[in-house]
């Protein structure tokens, strides 16, 4: 049976995207976390995505490589369906680098020996092979002189970029941020963020779950505002963060950007905008 011209678009849409969500919901329980989620990133795309604590963001992100089961909906990354059953998961999921707020790197190995432990096992890569990814990738984030060390000997900051560095050893298509300075004391921040930045430039599909409201004005293709596990806002970040049409986004921002504001009592009417 031939195709009829919207399955063809479909299917082009979806193959041309790095990510593609459509119709995601994600329930706890009785607890409805994503409320019908449609989102998609492009390759080579930087889309930050902000929002207030208990939004959903985290839930979006972890969804998309399958830390959490979508409760419905679709997921395709590269093209490739992570809901369905027949899908090798595990080689979906060497494609995508995930780093988290913590830094989960294993306290006993070195910083050379967390980058290389990854390679190993699951590239199958050779202990010389892998330590000379393992060396390009601490140099690129600005660790080349603490590969012997270990992570308890390092600032916040730099086991940051080690965990950011272990991802890239892998080669990901692209990586996904989930909050990843908030863990850190605030002078820390900066190198963490340079570094992604040099990865934006690189040309590097991201997807950035973040509250650096200055790192999304300047790095971020796109901006994403969810609340309520809904999508309320999307587009330029000139658009979002420099003229919100909604008013759940302009009541956010004006909380982030002058903590003593006080809510819009109108803020969480949808219709209020």
């Amino acid at each position: 049976m031939s195709q009829t011209t919207s399955q063809i678009e479909v299917v082009s849409t979806v193959s041309d995207a790095a990510i593609e969500v459509r119709s995601l919901h994600k329930s706890f329980g009785t607890l409805e976390v994503l409320k019908g989620i449609d989102f998609h990133v492009d390759r080579g795309e930087v889309v930050c995505v902000i929002g207030p604590s208990g939004s959903g963001k985290s839930t979006l992100l972890r969804c998309i490589n399958l830390l959490e089961t979508p409760t419905s909906g679709k997921i395709w990354v590269s093209g490739q369906d992570l809901t369905d059953p027949d899908v090798d998961i595990d080689a979906v999921r060497r494609s995508i680098g995930m780093v988290f707020q913590q830094f989960n790197l294993f306290p006993h190995l070195s910083v050379l020996e967390n980058l290389t432990i990854a390679q190993r096992r699951v590239l199958r890569r050779s202990r010389s092979e892998a330590e000379a990814v393992a060396r390009a990738n601490l140099e690129r984030v600005g660790l080349a002189d603490k590969m012997t060390a270990y992570p308890a000997q390092l600032s916040g900051g730099q086991q940051q970029r080690a965990a950011i560095a272990r991802s890239l050893a892998m080669g990901p298509e692209l990586m996904l941020f989930d909050e990843p300075t908030s863990a850190l004391d605030p002078e820390l921040v900066g190198d963490v963020l340079e570094v992604m930045r040099a990865l934006a430039a690189e040309g590097m599909t991201m997807m950035v779950v973040t509250h650096e409201m200055s790192f999304a004005r300047e790095v971020a293709d796109r901006v994403v505002f969810m609340d309520d596990g809904i999508i309320v806002e999307e587009g330029r970040p000139e658009a979002v963060l420099g003229a919100p049409q909604h008013a759940r986004t302009r009541d956010f921002l004006a909380r982030v950007l002058n903590p003593g504001h006080r809510a819009s009592p109108f803020a969480s009417d949808p219709a209020a905008s």
